[in-house]
């Protein structure tokens, strides 16, 4: 999840929806109060905490997006240091992440004060802890100190694979802007297919950035193929990919690479059209997209706390119960909102 404004309308307000999404898939999924909400809307809470978490495919084609359009919008990495990029990815994301641990910790603490209920994580150990900074906690098969971390790991394995392909390419082309096009175009093009066809179809890969690249690299494609002024090849590429995808839908339908591919398509329907930045007029989506991922990062432990609150100082009653379940939706907005002001965005600028 890009962890800086996209300053394009329509990207901003696909991150405002999508992370909507993903609070209420964990508030439907975690903790004892959405059990009480699910005797008025079990068809609700049921979607809600089962197919909601489809949403993380939205980010998944934005990233490789936004990363295709500020790293190679003509196929050709720009700069010269890849290691560099790769650091300073690290360090934007990962800033504002540990800070949203500590506070994990802290709220998780509460929450075990409150109640006792199988959401709450065990107390962190110095390495697992550690293993969440560098983030492999994931691939070493260590507990999640709060739920939806693992994406931020991915996103970063994604980014640094995406980076070393560009690299890549361009070394084998011994810098020929034309040539390391064509090799950006037949490696992307192989690890989409390895993704699609293979790796995302077995579970035991989803902790790796193979995974969840064919969504990664339906967003970078579709993003080189509608950039005015691009080369044809570039569309023909999109064509294959698109219709390889559906293809794998045949053999193997996931509705997360369907999602995938209509984000996708969406978001280059858009820049070639060239109301990528226009549409829509929202300020509250802005804002709200703005602001996704430190509501990312934040809504799992505040939920934990108002959940927590609501077993300790509130009736069993499922309306209650159900208010609680909005008040936890409100209070992971403003808290994010707070976070990002106060946490994420001075720790943009300092990285």
């Amino acid at each position: 999840m890009s962890n800086a404004p996209s300053r394009l309308a329509l990207i901003d307000a696909l991150k405002a929806v999508a992370s909507q999404f993903i609070v209420l898939h964990h508030l439907a999924f975690y903790g004892p109060m959405s059990d009480f909400t699910h005797k008025l809307w079990p068809g609700l809470i049921t979607w809600l905490s089962q197919d909601a978490r489809m949403a993380v495919q939205v980010f998944l084609v934005i990233s490789g997006f936004l990363s295709a359009r500020a790293l190679a919008p003509h196929g050709v990495l720009r700069g010269q240091h890849p290691l560099r990029l790769v650091l300073s990815r690290y360090i934007k994301i990962s800033l504002p992440y540990l800070a949203a641990l500590l506070v994990a910790i802290v709220c998780t603490e509460v929450a075990r004060r409150w109640m006792a209920h199988d959401s709450i994580p065990d107390t962190p150990e110095l390495l697992q802890f550690l293993a969440h900074a560098l983030l492999l906690h994931s691939v070493l098969g260590m507990d999640a100190l709060s739920a939806g971390v693992w994406y931020v790991a991915i996103d970063f394995q994604l980014f640094t694979l995406f980076v070393a392909v560009l690299w890549l390419a361009r070394s084998l082309a011994n810098g020929a802007a034309r040539a390391t096009a064509w090799a950006v175009m037949l490696l992307m093009a192989v690890l989409a297919l390895a993704s699609l066809f293979f790796f995302n179809r077995d579970s035991d890969w989803d902790n790796w950035a193979l995974y969840f690249m064919g969504a990664y690299t339906l967003g970078a494609i579709t993003c080189w193929a509608s950039l005015p002024g691009q080369h044809r090849a570039w569309r023909w590429l999109a064509a294959v990919l698109v219709l390889a995808t559906v293809l794998a839908l045949a053999v193997d339908f996931r509705e997360r690479i369907a999602l995938a591919l209509v984000v996708a398509l969406l978001l280059g329907v858009a820049q070639w059209g060239g109301w990528l930045a226009s549409f829509p007029r929202s300020r509250v989506l802005a804002y709200l997209g703005q602001i996704s991922y430190s509501v990312f990062l934040l809504n799992f432990p505040i939920g934990l706390v108002v959940n927590a609150a609501f077993t300790r100082f509130a009736p069993p009653d499922p309306v209650v119960q159900t208010v609680g379940v909005l008040l936890a939706w409100l209070a992971c907005n403003l808290a994010g909102a707070l976070f990002y002001h106060q946490v994420e965005h001075r720790l943009r600028r300092l990285g």
